[in-house]
């Protein structure tokens, strides 16, 4: 069986309408496997979007680590410009 370009780029929404097909026709065999597909591309999508909230936080962390740096690496400088001067 050759795959066409369309099934490659297949969307939720093209799910939904096979499922509205089936209903029209009455041919509900089909339909186990239209739901599972429509639950993986809504788990991918759930995570796409739980993976974004990640780096938002990830990065607002790297800030506030980056700016604990700098005052450490300051008090650091100044603790060892103290020492020499003693």
């Amino acid at each position: 069986m050759i795959l066409s370009i369309d099934y490659l780029n297949r969307t939720l929404c093209d799910v939904l309408e096979d499922m509205r097909k089936c209903d029209l026709t009455k041919n509900y065999s089909p339909m186990l496997g239209l739901i599972e597909e429509a639950q993986i591309m809504g788990n991918k999508m759930e995570a796409g979007l739980n993976d974004k909230r990640d780096v938002k936080r990830y990065r607002n962390e790297l800030k506030k680590l980056q700016k604990q740096y700098k005052k450490l690496s300051a008090k650091k400088e100044a603790l060892e410009e103290e020492l020499e001067n003693e």
